[in-house]
Parts: C-alpha cells; sequence; structure tokens
C-alpha cells in the first residue's frame, strides 16, 4: 500500500451477485480509467477471482478499522457495520445497495456530502463508477466534511453515551 496514492477498496461483504466475472471487470475497467488502485474483496459476491492486473490487490479478509483510513475512498454495499467503519475511517465512501436499510445509508452518505450519490448493483456500470470514483477520490471539500465527520465519530465515547441514555430511561 505504501508504493504510490492510496487506493480504493472495493467490496460488498455478504452480498452475492449473480455474475461475479462481469462484476469484476466493471471494476477493474473503472479502475484502469480512473487511474486508481484497488483493493478487491472478494466477500461473498467472489469479485476478484479473475487474473487481476497489477493495480489491484484481491484480499478475503482485513480489519476494516485499520484497512479504511488507509484507503483513498471506500466502496460497499451499505451494510450498516461497514457503513460505520467508512465513516469512521474519515474518507469519502461510495454506497452500491443492493437491498433493505442499504438505499437509506446511500442516501444518507450522499445526502451529508461525504459520498457521492449511490449507485444500484442493478445498475452498476463502468461510465457510473468512474464518474463516481473520481468524485470521491478528488472532491476537496467531500474530503474534508468525511476527514471531519470522521474525527467526530472517533471522539465520541460511544459505549459510555448509550450507558447514559440507558440509565435515564431507568430513573
Amino acid at each position: 500500500m505504501e508504493v504510490g496514492s492510496p487506493p480504493v477498496f472495493i467490496g460488498f461483504g455478504s452480498m452475492s451477485v449473480r455474475n461475479p466475472t462481469r462484476t469484476t471487470a466493471i471494476i477493474l475497467e473503472a479502475l484502469k480509467q480512473s487511474g486508481l488502485r484497488g483493493i478487491l474483496h472478494t466477500g461473498w459476491a467472489r469479485i476478484g477471482n479473475d487474473d487481476l492486473p497489477d493495480y489491484v490487490f484481491k484480499i478475503d479478509y482485513a480489519p476494516y478499522g485499520w484497512l479504511f483510513p488507509q484507503m483513498a475512498a471506500v466502496v460497499h454495499h451499505g451494510g450498516s457495520g461497514t457503513t460505520a467503519f467508512g465513516l469512521r475511517a474519515g474518507v469519502p465512501s461510495l454506497i452500491v445497495p443492493f437491498l433493505f436499510d442499504q438505499f437509506y445509508w446511500g442516501k444518507r452518505i450522499f445526502s451529508l456530502g461525504v459520498g457521492p450519490e449511490p449507485i444500484p448493483h442493478g445498475k452498476l456500470s463502468v461510465a457510473g463508477l468512474v464518474e463516481a470514483l473520481t468524485i470521491a477520490t478528488t472532491d476537496t471539500s467531500m474530503r474534508q466534511r468525511a476527514a471531519a465527520l470522521g474525527k467526530k465519530i472517533r471522539a465520541e465515547d460511544g459505549i459510555k453515551k448509550t450507558l447514559e441514555i440507558f440509565s435515564r430511561q431507568l430513573l
């Protein structure tokens, strides 16, 4: 990771896709056209199992709390846990929602100005992904907002705050 600019993380967690080869091809071409390096998390989507160019690295696992802060941006399905790690990292997030609350998180990330407009998985295309990756990695104000929100989240003692709220409810 130290060689070159920070890469972009792309992974869809526990979401599966019908055609992993096609999804991988879209991602690889978008990274190529964007001039970005990428880390592909295979996950249940089984992306990245084809031959990969030297600017893309495949992982089966890495702790998001360690990995995400080192990324230029994170692209993921918008599950609540992955979204929390992305926000905490302080880098822009692009949500590619598949179902349920993932659409909410995609809209929320966009409305906070800490990520580009979400791209539903069924509408994922090279052109759309290139545009979103470019925005996520070059929009200075978006990057600043993401960093500020991440700093605020990291400063909050969530357990303490939860216990305070819980205690007030008991009284």
